[in-house]
């Protein structure tokens, strides 16, 4: 084994305080400045950090306003619709209905002129075959002087009464 020479632990601690105090005057500072931006970077970028998920967070609840905004405005625009084509349909059945009604009163107006027409028609007609049948009656019955005779008697006696 090795021995112990008290001359090497003399000159290791000369040595290692020696270069604790070159590294304290030249490279501690620049290390603990060094340290210090790092500490001040992550700081930032923690704080940066903070601020970009507070701004996503209200940029997600704006999101969240504006969707359920535009969910309401679509229903109201839906339910704006649905009344208008309710209102659509119902002026259309009045109309319909109107028309109908217009087309059977002028239905029942051309019947009943049609009838009017048929009845007046038949009528003359009728007229005409009564004329047509009491001429050929009075013909009939006049060819015979007696039976004149007997006709002019007749009427004069219902006259008399």
């Amino acid at each position: 084994m090795q021995s112990f020479d008290p001359g090497l632990i003399i000159w290791t601690t000369i040595i290692f305080t020696l270069l604790l105090i070159i590294l304290k005057k030249f490279a501690w500072k620049p290390i603990l400045k060094a340290v210090d931006e790092r500490n001040n970077s992550i700081k930032e970028s923690l704080l940066a950090a903070e601020k970009a998920r507070d701004e996503m967070s209200q940029l997600t609840s704006n999101n969240e306003k504006i969707i359920a905004q535009a969910k309401v405005d679509r229903d109201v625009l839906l339910k704006e619709a649905r009344e208008m084509k309710s209102q659509i349909i119902s002026q259309a059945k009045d109309k319909a209905v109107i028309e109908a009604e217009k087309l059977v009163n002028s239905a029942k107006e051309q019947i009943s002129n049609e009838k009017m027409k048929a009845l007046t028609e038949l009528k003359n007609h009728v007229a005409d075959l009564s004329i047509e049948m009491a001429e050929k009656v009075l013909l009939f019955e006049l060819s015979d002087s007696e039976k004149q005779k007997e006709l002019v008697n007749t009427a004069l006696k219902e006259n008399n009464n």
